[in-house]
């Protein structure tokens, strides 16, 4: 099959509300060259960037707009659009490739369109450019709902979010000390891999190049894992000790649930104690679950992990009282619209306030199986502040006696609760935290 078609039977599926991440994984087993793999990738996560430039060239470009059953071909034509605006590919392979994957969807007629379309749009490139940039939705390639919440949260930060968001991310790290010191894994890499150290982190580092998992010193054995650098402020944030009993709800797909578990197990060798600490990690998705599951294995560490809702304690609470807890709660995720440029097309305005209802009766459930003294760490990976500032002070007028910990730091912004980093802040993406002591 045309590389092309691929993409755009992937791009066709993102605009019907599934995300890239469950979607690529089994479309790329269909294609056992590596090289192939990357193209599809490039071109379906470089059309959810910039879907809505995109989808405004393409307003100009057709005369009327195409039927609902032809939104695959609209689809191909944003594939063809992408290639020729953002990549290295020459424009007359681009086109022809984009023309023949036509074939594939049993619609000759669409050939000559899209090679019209596509050589039209070379030919007057500049002047459809010029005008977008009068075009707040093309030019920030966001819808424009997106934009105007962005615009009244950060008034004054929502260009620089909105260009943030449009940037590739680092690929960040994180080093198991379980088994290295961040400086020693960094002098085990070769000199092809150059990287800096994360700043705020302790076991943070990004390389200056992207490279495929397979190449890292390591990784098979669990010396390192894939994490940005704001993930990795929460499991520092909950301050866990090796006698701690700690819940990680909504803990898919387990960074930070792996975090904690190499931040305790460091410590109890540091302190030669046997392993007293009790780690549980909770989500809803069996499949996301398994990934957990399949991460603590590679790092050889140990935890319980349950299938369950975290809201109904009555479904899964043994009784005992956890001293942490971790609520990287449900959200909106537009912190980590460069990591996940597809959340552009899947996200609505509507969602805010189901996800903020979520939040709320998830932080009312923990809470009741918080012990005194302990400590619950809020998270979320949005900018949006009806998740975050909005949440924790409703939750706090609700129940007076919380305590709100702040949060010293020199990272990120100081909230009138909580701390939120907004996207590419010391190269790390958009998070929300927040300490709340019982």
């Amino acid at each position: 099959m045309n590389l092309r078609t691929s993409a755009t039977h992937i791009i066709l599926q993102v605009t019907k509300g599934h995300s890239l991440n469950d979607i690529l994984p089994t479309a790329l087993t269909c294609y056992p060259d590596p090289r192939d793999q990357r193209l599809i990738q490039a071109l379906s996560y470089g059309v959810c960037r910039w879907y809505h430039r995109l989808n405004e060239f393409l307003k100009l470009l057709l005369t009327k707009p195409l039927k609902d059953k032809d939104q695959d071909i609209h689809c191909l034509l944003l594939v063809g659009l992408y290639q020729l605006l953002e990549m290295r590919i020459p424009p007359h392979a681009a086109v022809a490739e984009t023309v023949a994957a036509a074939h594939d969807f049993k619609k000759i007629w669409a050939k000559n369109l899209v090679n019209a379309i596509l050589r039209n749009f070379i030919r007057r490139q500049s002047e459809f450019e010029n005008n977008m940039n009068r075009n707040e939705m093309a030019y920030y390639s966001h819808p424009q709902w997106m934009i105007e919440k962005i615009k009244k949260n950060w008034p004054n930060d929502w260009e620089i979010i909105l260009n943030a968001n449009n940037q590739y991310p680092p690929f960040s790290l994180r080093v198991n000390q379980c088994h290295y010191t961040r400086d020693e894994y960094m002098r085990r890499l070769p000199i092809t891999m150059p990287a800096e150290v994360i700043p705020f982190t302790h076991s943070g580092i990004t390389l200056t190049t992207p490279i495929t998992i397979d190449q890292l010193p390591g990784f098979d054995v669990g010396d390192v894992s894939v994490q940005d650098g704001a993930a990795q402020l929460a499991a520092e944030l909950l301050e866990v000790v090796p006698t701690h009993r700690i819940l990680d709800a909504c803990a898919a797909p387990g960074g930070k649930t792996t975090h904690l578990l190499e931040m305790v197990s460091a410590a109890s060798h540091k302190l030669n104690i046997s392993k007293k600490y009790e780690l549980l990690a909770i989500d809803s998705d069996a499949n996301r679950l398994q990934k957990i599951n399949e991460n603590i294995l590679r790092l050889k560490l140990s935890a319980k992990c349950l299938v369950a809702d975290a809201a109904d304690i009555q479904g899964w609470w043994d009784g005992k009282l956890f001293d942490r807890i971790l609520l990287d709660a449900p959200c909106s995720a537009s912190g980590v619209i460069r990591r996940h440029p597809d959340i552009k097309l899947l996200r609505r305005d509507t969602d805010i306030a189901k996800l903020v209802a979520t939040q709320l009766h998830l932080l009312e459930s923990l809470w009741e199986v918080l012990a005194p003294e302990g400590l619950l760490v809020y998270a979320t990976c949005s900018v949006f502040s009806e998740e975050n500032t909005g949440v924790m002070e409703t939750f706090l007028t609700n129940h007076p006696s919380v305590n709100e910990e702040k949060i010293s730091a020199s990272w990120g912004r100081e909230c009138r609760v909580g701390r939120q980093i907004l996207p590419g802040m010391e190269g790390m993406d958009g998070f929300y935290f927040a300490r709340l002591r019982k």
